[in-house]
């Protein structure tokens, strides 16, 4: 007797046709006519709906439930909370109280300054450049061939060295020709003068013609005529033969040479070489015309000192102010000013700029301070100063001029203030601090 349950062979073919089509599941395979339990269906051609497997969508073996997961979750957030509860009253609890070590620290020792009145220079610096007092170019006024230079490229000569020496053999014959020529004059006007004493003689006794006397008188003039002009060629032709040397008309440098050994030299106004006096030299400068008040006023009581300086160093040449120009440039508002410094070293050349600081009276009462003491915020220039509760205070200054490694403070100080001038990188405003050797 065939079991209830189990299919028939006609359902088991069926089965066996449906799942070799592509795409087909155990479960779809199944005959319209039962359950998907095998057991006959009561609607034939109507499925069931498929119970969900217990299996489908299961996490992996050896993973926690989700549950557990969301609850080890849930417990690290409250100890993550806790913890942070717990800091915050901590910080809440000890934030106005001091720490042991820092009440325990002593006052930091401090170099500092005491700030006192002075009596400074004014200064006024503008910048200038160097011009040469004199500068002429080196001309020959003799034609020849150049013989020799008689000093290097770019020398220092004193007034008076040989620059050059031309050739000096024609003008040496031209020379000896006009001695010649003049001493051959000079004895024939001795000869005019004895003939003309001796005819006055013999016209006055009636020895002979008062027209015989006339010629020899008018032949002693000539003689004496003839003895000037070649007195004069002779003075020309040694004047010559003197300008085959060029020498400096004054101490300076020259420069590059623009002829050699060999060249011929024309009087047609070939430029030689260069020569410029150094030593003293002008600085010219350009002051504004509201600075011109006080540059007369401090002329008048005398000579407005001015010092140089070179690149940004220490003033090296000084020397008065010697010229005001007669009237302000109305397109710039400045006026030329020029002094006259002392150059005995050649350090300072003509075209060069400078920088020039003209000393224009004192300034009592200014108060200094190294330069070294203040320093750059946000809020401006600023110096440390021991308070009245030996506590290291901030103050905001204005600065003015320099004086080497000392700056006058024009305002923010007062005369007596404690200057810190060391330690200032270990400073903050509100340090204890105890001053160390007060100046």
């Amino acid at each position: 007797m065939p079991d209830a349950n189990m299919p028939d062979l006609e359902t088991r073919d069926l089965d066996r046709a449906n799942l070799d089509k592509p795409g087909v599941t155990p479960a779809d395979a199944k005959p319209s006519g039962l359950r998907p339990d095998g057991s006959p269906d009561d609607k034939p051609g109507v499925m069931p709906p498929e119970k969900p497997d217990a299996n489908q969508g299961a996490p992996p073996a050896g993973t926690p439930p989700v549950k557990g997961r969301r609850g080890v979750w849930i417990s690290l957030l409250v100890l993550l909370l806790v913890a942070a509860g717990a800091g915050g009253g901590a910080w809440w609890w000890f934030r106005d109280r001091p720490h042991p070590q820092a009440q325990a620290q002593p006052p930091m020792k401090v170099p500092v300054m005491t700030v006192a009145p002075r009596t400074v220079p004014v200064y006024r610096s503008f910048p200038a450049a160097t011009e040469a007092m004199r500068s002429v170019t080196i001309q020959a006024r003799v034609t020849g061939y150049l013989a020799a230079q008689g000093a290097k490229d770019g020398a220092d000569v004193a007034a008076g060295a040989l620059l050059y020496r031309i050739d000096a053999r024609d003008y040496q014959v031209a020379l000896a020709q006009a001695l010649g020529q003049r001493d051959q004059s000079i004895a024939s006007l001795s000869y005019a003068r004895v003939s003309q004493g001796r005819n006055q003689t013999l016209a006055r006794d009636g020895w002979t013609s008062q027209d015989t006397s006339d010629q020899a008188t008018s032949t002693f003039h000539q003689g004496q005529a003839s003895v000037a002009t070649n007195t004069a060629a002779m003075q020309q032709a040694a004047l010559n033969l003197s300008r085959t040397w060029i020498t400096a008309p004054f101490a300076g440098r020259i420069s590059r040479s623009q002829v050699f050994e060999g060249s011929l030299i024309s009087v047609a106004g070939a430029t030689l070489n260069t020569l410029v006096q150094l030593d003293p030299i002008y600085v010219s400068l350009n002051p504004a015309e509201a600075d011109l008040v006080a540059i007369n006023r401090t002329q008048a009581r005398g000579p407005v000192e001015t010092a140089v300086s070179v690149g940004g160093g220490a003033p090296g040449h000084t020397g008065p102010l010697t010229f005001i120009d007669n009237q302000v440039d109305r397109t710039t508002g400045t006026i030329l000013v020029r002094a006259t410094i002392a150059n005995p070293d050649h350090a300072l050349l003509p075209g060069q700029y400078v920088t020039a600081r003209l000393h224009l009276g004192d300034q009592d009462g200014a108060l200094l301070v190294p330069q070294a003491a203040v320093g750059a915020s946000q809020i401006g220039r600023t110096v440390m100063v021991v308070g009245a509760d030996s506590k290291a205070e901030q103050r905001v200054v204005k600065l003015g001029d320099t004086y080497d490694d000392m700056v006058v403070v024009t305002d923010g100080l007062k005369a007596g203030d404690l200057v810190i001038t060391g330690q200032l990188q270990k400073l903050r405003p509100g340090s204890p601090v105890q001053a160390d050797k007060p100046g």
